[in-house]
């Protein structure tokens, strides 16, 4: 019975801890919803142009995957500009 108990624990604890590593921050986020953003209105343009017969599926298709990496390197950078603020913090000494 005991067993199962700190099983338990050790399996919340866990949990606890990898959500809380899974967290992005403001900055992450708002990189990312940009990019999201920028990304649909570029395939709703796309699609429309598509539609019209001035690009093909090929090339909507294309313009899509264009705008989705961009999208993608935008998070990214932010992850690692918050990666660096949190490794500056970490390394600067408290002020006193």
């Amino acid at each position: 019975m005991k067993s199962i108990f700190k099983s338990a624990m050790v399996a919340s604890v866990a949990v606890m801890g990898l959500s809380l590593a899974a967290c992005d921050s403001a900055q992450e986020n708002a990189a990312e919803d940009t990019g999201e953003q920028n990304a649909e209105m570029v395939n709703e343009q796309a699609e429309a142009m598509e539609d019209t017969g001035q690009i093909t599926d090929a090339e909507a298709d294309a313009m899509t995957d264009t705008a989705e990496d961009q999208a993608d390197a935008m998070e990214e950078q932010a992850e690692a500009a918050a990666e660096g603020d949190a490794a500056t913090d970490a390394a600067t000494p408290p002020v006193e």
